[in-house]
């Protein structure tokens, strides 16, 4: 049918004119720049953050059924009485000057304070808490890439894989490993008001940027690096550096010469730089930095290797554990020399895809982020630790995630699908591993058994598990457990200075009445020991031995030096020190009844040696006084005290 009239004067009358045409051109991409309203940021991102939620909630709600573990977990929350008291003013007072664990971190021990507050020695409520930072965590990251890319797809994948990759477990199911969710979260915040800040800046907006950034740093030290992560987003996605790039169409922002850029982190770097020396005074304090034990070549090698095991775990999530024993001299030359490969390798490529900035973001925020933990100034035993890839990985998420999906948009539908497909495999995949992982973490036995699973050469979980089961020995009445004197043993021929191992062979030695060889021993643990607590328990054993001698002078001697090097946290040592001063009562009684034996004498020799703990040899003294005197009241109603012994 032919058009008619009427319709071609429409749409001639519809035809625009240049100036017009110039303008509809304009108005796509005016469009496309304006920032969503935050209702409308809400309401198309609100069904992934559900989604978020409940994958979280599905890989770790069973933590509520997780005791405390004998991992910190006592000694930050079980038995500190500092955090016992709640939320208080001398809790606030202890929390800002505290330097106990080798940390500084004072908002971490309000957390836990607050905890103990809400639900006690309840372990559920402890580990409901760092799951729900979790949760927070990840929603953070999604809403903070989505807005600041305009990628909701890309940025629920990269949330969604930081939610349940299995080496972030540790992070999550350990109560002690609050700092890191709590840090992490003032990490993401810091990140969000700073792209609010770089979109408009302003005095206010920058003040409570270093306000979160300072209470992400009271949290834990290691987001010192985070004014480099500013750096990084100011290049990709915000593009704020001046004649580096065009302006971003997701997130406009100002555009600034890369001095002032530089310039405005001055502050942060100030904060960073304070916190650092907080941090190695605490350090010092607890004698935690062990990098006089390790050479500068081995750190630098464990250093290397670490980088790659963590590339590694970061895509074969298994065989995690909650201590990998350090690399130094554990690996050979060619072992380092390949992971150097590996690492240049990955950098070379990165900047030669330079072009497609996030995979630099994404590399640089890894290997940055990773410069405080990765053992260059070396803190405690470990080689590396699962949770300590909590914040760097997210750096390779992203660079992967954007990288397979600029790699899918050039590839034909099928293929596409396909990675579609690949994906959601691979999150089923890392949620199933990471819910075994949590699994592991049900009882100590289980955690640290894993941990030998993994590297059977690892020390300090021999003594672990060892101690597990010698405690369940000591709780069925045994004095010792030959099961595990064989986990101290094995720990012994990994590391013979393992002064943790010495001490309970010592201790196995005593309850088999081998004094000699059992003093021996604690004096060799001694040696070794570089634990405050490990050497009071070892001082404190040592004159629990001299007693059994008895050297009472040699005894007290150990007990005192016990509790002046921690007089607050070993009442075995006060217990044994007040001890000896009966013992010597004790001994000066023996000795006047060797000479002239009364029934009253024996009787009272018993007293004093069932109120020192002896209860055979108290038994032996009343029976002696009935001997002496069968009619002596006070010995025949002091053995009714003890049925299980036969009387005369």
């Amino acid at each position: 049918m032919p058009t008619s009239s009427v319709t071609k004067r429409r749409r001639r009358r519809s035809a625009p004119t240049p100036n017009q045409a110039q303008k509809l051109r304009l108005i796509p991409e005016i469009t496309v720049n304006a920032p969503e309203r935050p209702s409308s940021f809400a309401k198309y991102h609100l069904a992934p953050a559900i989604l978020l939620t409940l994958i979280t909630l599905t890989v770790y709600l069973q933590v509520i059924h997780l005791p405390f573990t004998n991992y910190d977990d006592g000694e930050y929350v079980q038995n500190n009485p500092d955090i016992q008291r709640g939320v208080t003013k001398a809790t606030l007072r202890w929390a800002l000057t505290s330097t106990e664990h080798a940390n500084w971190h004072p908002l971490t021990w309000l957390s836990h304070a607050l905890d103990w507050q809400l639900f006690g020695d309840n372990a559920a409520g402890h580990h409901f808490s760092n799951l729900l930072l979790h949760i927070l965590n990840v929603l953070l990251l999604f809403f903070l890439f989505a807005r600041i890319t305009g990628s909701t797809a890309r940025s629920l994948f990269v949330a969604a894989l930081f939610a349940v990759h299995p080496i972030n477990v540790e992070s999550v199911v350990w109560i002690a490993e609050r700092k890191n969710v709590l840090c992490t979260l003032f990490f993401l915040l810091t990140l969000v008001e700073y792209s609010w800040y770089a979109r408009r800046p302003h005095v206010g907006r920058y003040l409570a940027m270093a306000l979160l950034f300072a209470l992400a740093l009271s949290a834990k030290a290691m987001v010192v690096t985070l004014p480099f992560v500013l750096l990084l987003l100011d290049f990709w996605p915000l593009q704020r550096i001046k004649n580096w790039s065009q302006p971003s169409d997701a997130f406009p922002v100002p555009q600034l010469p890369p001095w002032k850029i530089a310039l405005e982190k001055l502050p942060l770097l100030a904060l960073s730089a304070g916190d650092s020396v907080l941090t190695m005074i605490a350090q010092h304090k607890a004698n935690a930095i062990k990098s006089a034990k390790f050479s500068l070549s081995g750190r630098l090698a464990n250093a290397i290797v670490s980088y790659a095991e963590y590339l590694w775990k970061a895509v074969w999530p298994t065989r995690l554990a909650v201590f990998y024993p350090h690399f130094a001299g554990r690996v050979g030359l060619w072992r380092v020399l390949l992971c150097g490969l590996l690492l240049a390798a990955a950098s070379v490529w990165v900047w030669r895809e330079r072009t497609r900035p996030y995979l630099i973001i994404g590399w640089c925020w890894f290997l940055g982020m990773m410069v405080p933990v990765i053992g260059l100034i070396q803190v405690g035993d470990q080689g590396m630790a699962d949770r300590y890839a909590y914040l760097p990985l997210i750096g390779i998420f992203v660079a992967f995630v954007w990288g397979i999906a600029d790699l899918a948009k050039t590839t034909r539908v099928e293929v596409r699908r396909s990675v579609v497909v690949a994906a959601v495999l691979a999150l089923i995949f890392f949620s199933v591993l990471a819910s075994h992982q949590v699994h592991t973490w049900r009882t100590p036995y289980d955690l640290w058994s894993q941990a030998i699973l993994v590297d059977p050469n690892n020390s300090i979980a021999e003594d672990v598990v060892g101690s597990e089961i010698l405690m369940g020995a000591l709780n069925r009445g045994l004095a010792t457990s030959s099961e595990a004197q064989v986990h101290f043993q094995r720990a012994l021929q990994i590391d013979p200075k393992d002064s943790d191992a010495l001490l309970n062979i010592g201790a196995d030695l005593q309850a088999h009445g081998k004094i000699p060889e059992a003093i021996a021993t604690y004096k060799e643990a001694l040696q070794y020991v570089e634990d405050t607590s490990l050497k009071t328990r070892i001082l404190s054993d040592l004159g629990s031995a001299y007693e059994r001698v008895p050297d009472i002078a040699t005894a007290r001697k150990y007990y005192l030096e016990a509790l002046n090097l921690n007089p607050k946290k070993d009442p075995t040592a006060f217990a044994g020190f007040a001890r000896t001063f009966t013992d010597e009562q004790i001994e000066e009684l023996a000795r006047t009844l060797s000479a002239k034996p009364t029934a009253e004498g024996f009787l009272k020799l018993g007293q004093l040696q069932e109120s020192a703990g002896y209860i055979e040899n108290a038994v032996a003294s009343y029976r002696h006084a009935l001997l002496i005197d069968p009619k002596l009241e006070g010995a025949r109603s002091a053995l009714g005290r003890f049925p299980n012994h036969n009387q005369p």
